[in-house]
């Protein structure tokens, strides 16, 4: 089975602005895409489509081949996971994802513990959600999204509440979860890191539009613009000679004595990320500030540095892609 999604057109507003502009995407059986941009771009508009909870100005979306116009909510098979995990806070956690259970008409409540043991939350079944934290809540909210076994599982900015290092985690389950279970999901974030872990296809919107789809290793390695490198993490500069460099994390180092740089610059801080020890430094032939990692050099604020361009980690732009 397949979602198929052709020249979506969702408008919002007396203005008719869209929202979601002429969308076509589609996704495969058993693969997890994430819809991915900053907010106001249109990906939960286009979930929500999906779901059925949105009206279609223009196109249609199929499932297996069928158009799914007019087919309520209730009636597509899909699950549904939200950021803030709209659990019940009367119901303990078994009654939560029994709850999943019960909205698709079945009784085989074996499954409720089976899931709990699935997320990570084995014997948790009579915790009030009130005692939970918050990442045991998205824990028990994903659990009753699976529970009825759906078709679909469609996940709308579900760890955005949650701190960095709690997303981190639980996107690499999240991520393991799906493929254990072969689960067909979409999965919208504005976090490319979680995007890259969860999803086996990344679709990059922009301003209601699709700009660019592929795996997270296609993405990284040629991103389609300077705007969408800039998203994916990238540092990006127009040396004076124009040409327009993006900038990886790891793709700048401050050069050892007797090197040919590629640039200098004049150190003005230091910082320390992800175990490494790194120069902020200006460069006036880049028209800006970069990160340079300094490994045993020592510097200081003030100094003068020369700058070494890691093949690994930097990607010379199309012309025009920095418009």
């Amino acid at each position: 089975m397949t979602l198929s999604i052709h020249g979506v057109t969702i408008t919002y507003g007396s203005a008719g602005s869209p929202a979601v502009d002429d969308v076509t995407l589609e996704v495969a059986t058993g693969e997890v895409i994430a819809l991915l941009g900053p907010s106001g771009c249109g990906k939960s508009s286009l979930l929500r489509a999906v779901a059925g909870l949105e009206p279609l100005i223009a196109g249609r979306i199929e499932w297996d081949g069928r158009d799914l116009a007019g087919t309520p909510v209730h009636r597509r098979g899909f699950g549904l996971m939200f950021q803030d995990g709209q659990l019940f806070p009367h119901r303990d956690v078994a009654g939560n994802v029994a709850f999943g259970l019960q909205m698709a008409g079945r009784r085989d409540y074996s499954r409720v513990s089976e899931l709990l043991e699935l997320v990570g939350l084995a014997g948790y079944e009579r915790r009030p959600i009130s005692t939970l934290s918050g990442g045991e809540q998205q824990r028990v909210a994903l659990a009753r999204a699976l529970a009825p076994q759906p078709r679909l599982l469609l996940l709308d900015e579900p760890l955005s509440a949650l701190d960095r290092g709690l997303r981190e985690h639980l996107a690499v389950e999240i991520a393991e979860i799906l493929r254990t279970t072969g689960t067909t999901a979409v999965y919208v974030t504005h976090d490319h890191d979680e995007a890259f872990t969860v999803a086996d296809q990344v679709a990059l919107m922009r301003a209601g539009r699709l700009v660019q789809t592929g795996t997270p290793a296609d993405l990284w390695a040629a991103p389609v613009d300077a705007q969408a490198a800039t998203f994916l993490g990238y540092r990006v500069v127009t040396d004076d000679g124009g040409t327009c460099l993006a900038l990886g994390p790891r793709a700048v180092r401050v050069a050892h004595p007797g090197e040919a740089p590629d640039a200098t610059g004049v150190v003005t801080g230091l910082t320390f990320a992800r175990g490494e020890r790194l120069a902020l430094v200006d460069v006036e032939r880049w028209g800006g500030q970069v990160r340079a990692r300094t490994g045993a050099i020592e510097t200081e604020p003030g100094s003068a540095v020369g700058l070494i361009l890691e093949a690994d980690g930097t990607i010379v732009l199309e012309p025009g892609s920095a418009d």
